[in-house]
């Protein structure tokens, strides 16, 4: 094998594979990149046997060949390369040389055969997403994923397909985060994605609108194709719970607000809240004025905001990150706030669409 490349095209490509390495296997074969000559092309891939991804860049090929390297060496010693042409080549089938002007690396290549095969998906039926839309609805979703694994399922994100129609849901068992987004499809799935891959491929899209993610799904595994980069993921199995019977369909109380406003105050709030138990925020409701508080054991907070009120008075608490982190993902001026009672969830949605919806569980008034 011996090529010449862009070193700032092998850099980009190295920095796309580098995100499916596995940093915590004991086979020295699964920390390494996957490189093969051919045409005039270069193929990177990696893999943790979870996620695995196949990115190919054009090189001029001298000679055609595969070689497996340490990653995190390889991708250090790109990066410390001159701006100059590199050339890579495999010496005595043992010994990767990487030359960049003056500069020569010998280092331990790996025998490729050992290197595992990633799953075959066939890409006859696939479906395929505006990237921009994509990248929206992981990022207003996502965040919502449990992280602790007991529950392996709540780790991903139910991607739902039917009638034209692709819902996302993420629960961690105290909120719901659901995006909806219409397709083009004719073929109905239901299917939980991991919540690395999807961040993983947020990393890598441009999010311009004009492109497109093409997916394929099978039993077992997802396909997403970026441009010239290929994302295999293994599917989350388990019973995904019913989102539908959890968010409430009618509320007593409804709050309109400004998003930034309401953000910016709960963010304060949460500067004392986050020294109590569970980042603790009180809202009182009533005519036209909303009271953020927040205690703990340095002190208090009390801040008023003006709002549009339709309901009793009423007051409820919640875990600060949890509204946090849903209002930085709003795109929208305003939000509306539903409510039922101070121990039922509360509802947030954009206030110009319907495609959003969040639901975060209230804490007990009696531990504040």
């Amino acid at each position: 094998m011996k090529i010449l490349c862009n070193p700032k095209e092998l850099i980009y490509s190295t920095s796309i594979v580098q995100k499916a390495v596995s940093s915590k296997t004991t086979l020295p074969i699964l920390k390494g990149i996957f490189l093969e000559a051919f045409d005039q092309n270069l193929r990177l891939v990696t893999t943790d046997m979870e996620l695995g991804i196949d990115h190919v860049m054009e090189a001029n090929i001298i000679e055609e060949g595969s070689a497996v390297v340490d990653a995190r060496l390889f991708s250090e010693i790109i990066r410390k390369l001159p701006d100059s042409e590199v050339e890579i080549s495999l010496k005595d089938n043992s010994e990767l040389l990487i030359k960049c002007a003056s500069v020569k690396f010998n280092i331990l290549s790996y025998n490729p055969s050992e290197f595992p095969e990633l799953p075959k998906i066939k890409e006859e039926q696939m479906y395929e997403i505006p990237q921009e839309l994509f990248k929206n609805m992981i990022r207003q979703t996502v965040f919502a994923t449990a992280e602790d694994e007991t529950r392996p399922i709540l780790t991903g994100v139910l991607m739902e397909i039917e009638k034209d129609m692709l819902n996302m849901v993420a629960l961690d068992g105290y909120r719901v985060a659901l995006r909806k987004g219409r397709i083009k499809s004719e073929l109905n799935n239901k299917v939980v994605i991991p919540g690395k891959t999807l961040n993983e491929i947020n990393h890598i899209m441009s999010g311009e609108e004009d492109e497109k993610v093409q997916i394929s799904f099978t039993n077992n595994h997802a396909l997403f194709i970026i441009n010239n980069t290929k994302l295999i993921s293994r599917l989350l199995e388990g019973e995904f719970i019913n989102y539908n019977q959890v968010i409430p369909k009618e509320f007593s109380s409804r709050v309109k607000v400004r998003t930034v406003q309401l953000l910016d105050s709960i963010e304060r709030a949460s500067l004392l809240g986050r020294e109590g138990r569970n980042n603790l925020v009180k809202f009182t409701f009533a005519d036209k004025k909303m009271i953020i508080n927040s205690n703990s054991k340095l002190g208090n907070v009390h801040e008023e905001i003006e709002i549009e009120y339709e309901g009793e008075e009423l007051q409820i608490a919640f875990n600060s990150k949890y509204f946090i982190d849903a209002l930085r993902v709003v795109n929208d001026d305003f939000i509306y706030l539903e409510l039922t009672t101070a121990l039922s969830p509360g509802i947030i949605k954009p206030a110009s669409n319907d495609n959003i919806i969040y639901l975060i569980l209230p804490v007990r008034l009696a531990s504040y």
